[in-house]
């Protein structure tokens, strides 16, 4: 067992966490993830409405009665969001722990704190993490250059940004963006960081509700099958590589180009339906980290977790037999 100022603020078990993931996030996955002992995020966009969220919440309760979290990202959308309706939910549902991300999420924080929810706030610079941490959130997690997702940027990765911010801040910080191994909750660790996020190794769990294909695919890649997306409009995201992801680019590259030119092709719901749903990989654009280079099998979320645990706890020990 690893004990850190995660683990003790949150009340779970292990210094692992799986961040909110679109399409993703949703209770079969997450309740997997509390049984394991990890903390987990239910994605609160995933679902269509605030009245659906409280029902998901309601069925992952049916499925644990350990702590889990909601995830509210907060970003420019085409349709106005009612995020004043979801958190409203998020409260009154209970959840004693909510994970932001996207946008200032002050607003959110404020009313989160009034009603005692903990806040872990997902920024990808030591900056923003600094300012999260002046609007009295409990923790931080930082993102590196690794992560699947909007990496920022400033293409810092991990081994800078998470001891840079660490020596910033004083409460937990929680190291994102590249985690799929023991020896990287071990590194981690000794970084300074006291928990780790995971969201490609989830994805290639046995509870993870998107399509075999999809996790077959991540196994069979290494390292370098990622893409980096929408840099041109100052939005850069890190997807899987594939005939999208590939024509993106090559689209976004072309002079005078504008958002609208990949707008189709880089439909959310295009990803999440054919992609994470059917398993067609190349008709849509999804999200992988270079951690998929480092995961080898599918496994329940329990092995996952037990066995980075148990590796970790390993090479500390290795390590401090290193000492003469």
């Amino acid at each position: 067992m690893i004990a850190t100022r995660f683990t003790e603020t949150f009340g779970v078990d292990h210094p692992v966490v799986c961040g909110g993931m679109t399409g993703v996030g949703t209770a079969e996955l997450i309740s997997a993830v509390a049984e394991a002992g990890a903390l987990g995020f239910l994605t609160a966009l995933t679902q269509p409405t605030p009245e659906a969220l409280a029902r998901e919440i309601a069925r992952c309760r049916e499925m644990t009665d350990k702590p889990f979290g909601i995830n509210l990202t907060i970003l420019p959308t085409l349709e106005p969001v009612p995020y004043a309706e979801y958190r409203a939910a998020i409260i009154e549902s209970g959840i004693k722990v909510v994970e932001t991300a996207g946008s200032n999420p002050a607003e959110h924080v404020a009313a989160f704190k009034a009603a005692g929810v903990k806040v872990i706030h997902k920024a990808v610079a030591v900056r923003h993490a600094v300012k999260a941490q002046k609007l009295g959130v409990d923790a931080v997690s930082i993102d590196g250059f690794e992560c699947a997702g909007h990496p920022g940027e400033e293409d810092i990765p991990g081994l800078v940004l998470i001891p840079a911010a660490v020596r910033q801040l004083d409460i937990p910080v929680i190291a994102s963006g590249g985690f799929a191994t023991g020896s990287g909750l071990a590194a981690a660790l000794s970084l300074g960081a006291c928990a780790i996020n995971m969201g490609t190794r989830f994805v290639a769990s046995t509870e993870a509700p998107v399509h075999p294909n999809v996790k077959a695919q991540i196994v069979a890649h290494d390292e370098r099958a990622t893409q980096l997306v929408f840099r041109e409009f100052g939005n850069t995201g890190r997807v899987a590589r594939n005939a999208i992801s590939e024509e993106i680019v090559i689209r976004s590259r072309r002079p005078g180009a504008v958002f609208e030119d990949v707008a189709e092709l880089a439909s959310g719901i295009r990803g999440r339906t054919r992609v994470l749903q059917e398993g067609r990989m190349d008709d849509g654009l999804w999200w992988a980290g270079q951690a998929q280079g480092l995961i080898e099998s599918v496994a329940t979320c329990d092995e996952i977790v037990s066995g980075i645990v148990t590796d970790a706890e390993k090479i500390i020990d290795q390590l401090a037999g290193l000492r003469g």
